[in-house]
């Protein structure tokens, strides 16, 4: 239970490789044990959709925020999928039309990196040409599909496979090239076969959890930390923020996406600067770190003394103002959920500089701190450090649970 990993295996899971904090389980679990009847659950950082998803199949109403747009398009493609039956139509209609039109690579991928393309730049790239030029024609495809939920399933199962298909190996850690992506182009043929089992793959869950589940859902697309304040109406909240680890989980999913998924380019930092203050990637205004929690004092005080030894001086603010973002999510779920509302959050440590953040211990004391009461706190698995800090598997995950 303590991480989705092994869940491609379940069904809507597998159709894009996304490790999330928790397992469908833990949902369950939240239900079993609330002291009163649960109607609806919320989770503020949507992720793949575990949450609602898992919410549907215990026949609940589901409310999730997402802000990164393809991850929004995967959640919705889950909780509202086309009919099964015709699926198979669609996709011949999308394949047919890619190849009568076929795109221009230089027009589609126009301001793209020189990174993304072959040649590439110093002899990597992400898409090998042929391969580019069988993703930029399908996407330009996509429009044929009337139906926007046949529409969203395609463009999402394409991105998940142009991804796997990629030089660029994608994980909660960041982005690197594959072995060998010098010699590694790929071909139109691979990336069409990929797509079309994806799809396959899509409407054999679709069709055999048809009727199922419920069909209500709420999905907002935006900034967590505004959205949270008008969100209400639900019981339990399960979520899992991103963890102050410095690094982008944005930039996880856009670069690939980007060329026609995410808008063009344009939009990465409007996207980035509407998350979290969970790294140092974007230049921004910091709030001032809470107060109410001695351990966030200490780790702050420890941070300023190594200010000059960390590999970016703002490290320390944005370690201050996450805390802040973090217990105002908190707050606000606290005080538009249910009066027996309950809040089961996953977070996890971090360390810089030999300096850990504990970062469970400190929100457990700034919930205190605004009148939640700590039902439970239990280690949820351990983690990976970073390279620098000897890449052993020792930081923490927490399981928080709190009422109002």
């Amino acid at each position: 239970m303590g991480t989705n990993a092994g869940s491609a295996q379940l069904p809507f899971q597998g159709w894009r490789k996304f490790k999330e904090a928790f397992a469908p389980e833990l949902i369950a679990m939240a239900v079993a044990e609330h002291p009163a009847k649960v109607h609806r659950i919320f989770d503020p950082f949507g992720g793949s959709g575990t949450t609602a998803l898992a919410a549907q199949f215990l026949w609940l109403d589901a409310s999730t925020i997402e802000i990164n747009p393809y991850l929004a398009d995967l959640i919705e493609a889950k909780l509202n999928a086309p009919e099964p039956v015709e699926i198979a139509g669609e996709l011949a209609r999308l394949l047919n039309t890619a190849d009568r039109q076929r795109s221009d690579l230089a027009v589609f991928f126009q301001g793209a990196p020189k990174t993304l393309i072959e040649p590439g730049d110093k002899g990597r790239w992400i898409l090998g040409r042929e391969m580019a030029q069988e993703a930029a024609s399908l996407l330009d495809a996509l429009p044929v599909i009337i139906d926007d939920r046949m529409q969203r399933l395609f463009r999402v199962l394409l991105g998940a496979v142009i991804v796997d298909n990629s030089n660029a190996v994608i994980s909660g850690k960041g982005r690197r090239y594959r072995k060998g992506c010098e010699t590694r182009s790929g071909t139109a043929a691979q990336l069409r076969i990929s797509f079309i089992e994806a799809v396959a793959k899509a409407a054999k869950d679709i069709a055999m959890y048809s009727g199922q589940r419920s069909s209500q859902y709420d999905l907002y697309r935006g900034d967590a930390r505004e959205l949270v304040k008008r969100i209400d109406g639900f019981d339990v909240a399960i979520y899992s923020p991103p963890y102050p680890n410095s690094f982008d989980y944005t930039d996880v999913y856009n670069r690939i996406m980007d060329a026609r998924l995410f808008n063009k380019f344009r939009r990465n930092r409007a996207l980035r600067s509407a998350t979290l203050s969970s790294h140092v990637q974007l230049s921004r205004l910091y709030k001032p770190a809470p107060r109410g929690s001695s351990s966030l004092d200490l780790t702050l005080e420890r941070l300023e003394k190594v200010a000059p030894t960390l590999w970016n001086k703002n490290i320390p603010a944005m370690i201050g103002s996450y805390f802040a973002e973090m217990i105002g999510i908190v707050s606000d779920i606290a005080r538009n959920g249910s009066s027996s509302g309950r809040q089961w959050l996953i977070v996890g440590d971090s360390r810089y500089a030999g300096i850990d953040v504990p970062v469970g211990e400190i929100l457990l004391e700034l919930s205190r701190s605004v009148g939640l009461t700590k039902l439970r706190s239990d280690p949820f698995r351990s983690m990976r450090a970073a390279p620098q800090q000897g890449g052993r598997p020792e930081l923490r995950e927490t399981l928080i649970v709190l009422s109002n």
